[in-house]
């Protein structure tokens, strides 16, 4: 098991690629501290120790800097270190640049971009103690490659490469790697809720001719948290399925 004797913060651990991150991490033999802003964490938790593994679940809202702290204390507490954080928590609330409003504007950067920061800077003094861990933020192809209707969430996604480039910068010489993940077209809660013509002209854009599974993202993030890993710094990989091509 690649994550043996590590401990993995994951936020928007609840569903979707968050839970299949968590449930992939277990196997792995990482325990697994569970964030999401509902009561579904309970869920994820219970699946994992289902299987055998150790969780702790925390319900926390990424925009309070107060809570994450408390539940990074707590983490630690438990646990006694945290090796590796997947900044997965995210929000999407769609409007072209001329419909969006304020409000649908901030809500997604703080989520998305101020949340990544957030967390990340709560659990960056217990890795600099240890002299490693593994940082992954969750963007999107919107993030490098922008999307109609997304002025905000194309700009957070955009953010947390900039942070991830940053940090594997900052970080490095310390033993703490920084990687950024950019998914495609994925199987989710939100893809369920789209008309069938919609997913079906989705999937006309990716060369293998289907979305994407939130396990295949949860396998990347467990290989860039793995050893097998140790030389990758400051990347942005994307998993479309080549929908980019």
């Amino acid at each position: 098991m690649r994550l043996t004797n590590k401990v993995a913060l994951i936020t928007g651990a609840s569903r979707g690629i968050g839970k299949a991150t968590a449930l992939k991490f277990a196997k792995e033999g990482s325990k697994v501290i569970v964030c999401d802003l509902d009561d579904a964490v309970a869920d994820t938790v219970a699946e994992i120790r289902l299987q055998g593994g150790q969780a702790i679940g925390f319900k926390v809202d990424v925009t309070k800097s107060d809570s994450i702290e408390a539940m990074v204390n707590s983490a630690l507490a438990t646990f006694g270190q945290i090796d590796i954080l997947v900044n997965n928590a995210g929000v999407v609330a769609d409007a072209q640049l001329k419909r969006m409003t304020d409000d649908q504007f901030d809500r997604v950067i703080d989520v998305n971009l101020k949340g990544t920061y957030n967390c990340t800077k709560a659990v960056v003094d217990a890795m600099l103690d240890r002299k490693s861990g593994v940082v992954l933020n969750a963007s999107s192809i919107v993030g490098i490659y922008g999307n109609f209707g997304q002025t905000n969430y194309a700009a957070s996604k955009f953010g947390v490469i900039g942070m991830a480039k940053t940090w594997a910068r900052e970080l490095g010489r310390h033993g703490i790697r920084v990687n950024a993940v950019c998914p495609g077209f994925i199987e989710t809660s939100i893809i369920k809720s789209m008309p069938e013509k919609v997913v079906r002209g989705m999937e006309e854009r990716v060369p293998l001719g289907r979305l994407g599974r939130p396990e295949e993202i949860a396998n990347t993030f467990a290989f860039l948290a793995s050893d097998e890993a140790s030389y990758i710094n400051g990347a942005v990989i994307e998993v479309s399925g080549g929908m980019t091509l």
